[in-house]
């Protein structure tokens, strides 16, 4: 957990692969306990100290995670994000090359349970979501090439499933088609941009991520790159 983003009322912290946002059946610690340890010793406050959740990113994969440390701000984040007011940008090393190299994605999607896994389909089903991203390619190397996705939607591992549904699966998403697992257990994807307007101050919040450990994401990833 590195915190790249703090002030009164927010906390914006980078997660690692393998952290979970939220409690699970795992029982295993989460990032928001470790988002209030850091708060409680930082600041030295006695008691329970606040930390909100505002949105979740799927264990596997790194980035962007933003807390509110106030319940004021975590109503209005709330608010926003439900109004579409938090816009967030993902990147992603997927297998072969989307053709073409920049589409809306639209499907319907379905969330089982009980193996924890989503199914998009063309046509809308019962209990189904409707769910809509736009990808663009930034660089293509022999097997795989780097994507940035922005979410319209926010559906349970809709970019996991939908770019696995027109072929193109998540670099070590073995859960959606990957050829293989990344050493780590993570999921080439990244929760790299966030932003929005701050529910209290009014000001303009953009942060960016570090990218990943992994070498792809270098080799991927040149600084020449547009923003």
């Amino acid at each position: 957990m590195i915190p790249l983003y703090e002030d009164n009322h927010i906390i914006i912290v980078y997660k690692e692969p393998g952290e979970i946002v939220q409690g699970d059946k795992t029982g295993d610690s989460t990032l928001a306990d470790a988002v209030k340890a850091y708060i409680k010793e930082k600041y030295a406050k006695p008691g329970n100290v606040f930390c909100g959740v505002v949105h979740r990113i799927d264990r596997p994969v790194a980035g962007l995670v933003v807390f509110a440390k106030t319940s004021k701000a975590l109503a209005r984040l709330n608010k926003m994000l439900r109004d579409g007011h938090i816009h967030k940008t993902y990147r992603a090393i997927v297998q072969g090359a989307p053709n073409p190299p920049e589409a809306r994605l639209s499907h319907y999607i379905t969330s089982v349970e009980r193996n924890n896994k989503s199914y998009a389909s063309d046509k809308e089903t019962p209990g189904s979501k409707r769910a809509e991203l736009i990808y663009r390619t930034l660089t293509a190397g022999e097997r795989y090439t780097l994507l940035e996705v922005q979410l319209l939607t926010g559906r349970k591992h809709q970019i996991r499933v939908q770019l696995s549904s027109i072929g193109h699966p998540i670099k070590g998403d073995l859960k959606y088609g990957a050829r293989r697992s990344n050493p780590d257990g993570s999921i080439s994807l990244l929760a790299y941009r966030i932003s929005f307007t701050h529910p209290v101050s009014g000001a303009l919040i953009d942060v960016t991520a570090p990218l990943p450990s992994d070498p792809l994401w270098g080799k991927l990833w040149p600084a020449q790159i547009p923003e």
